[in-house]
């Protein structure tokens, strides 16, 4: 299962580069100020559990005892980034394409809660293993 983690994690962090050059170099022009920091933010959150996907996977390919929780914190992670991080790319660009997108604001804090869940995996997972 860590392979797969990493996976994930190379992937996630492989877009999050080609959508922040995105933002930074062809949203620019197109989007007010306020709505290029928010798909920034999709951009950092996806870039941080990316790199938690990365640690988990290295975790579970290190560790004898590798916590049973792992897998459900990954799984977390990655249907986080999609649900927060995929909402918020769609809510801030939805004017610029004309995307009536406006039902994905209550998904972001789903994603996001997913996040904390995926963060309480680990933490016990770390406290459980010996």
């Amino acid at each position: 299962m860590g392979k797969n983690w990493i996976s994930w994690g190379a992937a996630l962090a492989l877009t999050a580069v080609a959508l922040g050059a995105f933002g930074a170099h062809g949203l620019k022009a197109v989007l007010a100020p306020d709505r290029l920091e928010i798909f920034h933010t999709g951009v950092r959150y996806q870039f941080y559990h990316a790199f938690a996907l990365l640690f988990l996977g290295i975790w579970q390919r290190t560790s004898n005892t590798s916590p049973r929780l792992l897998p459900w914190a990954g799984t977390a992670f990655v249907v986080g980034v999609f649900l927060f991080s995929g909402s918020i790319y769609a809510l801030a660009v939805r004017d610029w394409l004309n995307w009536p997108v406006s039902w994905l604001g209550p998904i972001t804090p789903v994603g996001g809660l997913l996040f904390i869940l995926g963060w309480a995996f680990v933490l016990i997972g770390a406290l459980k293993e010996e």
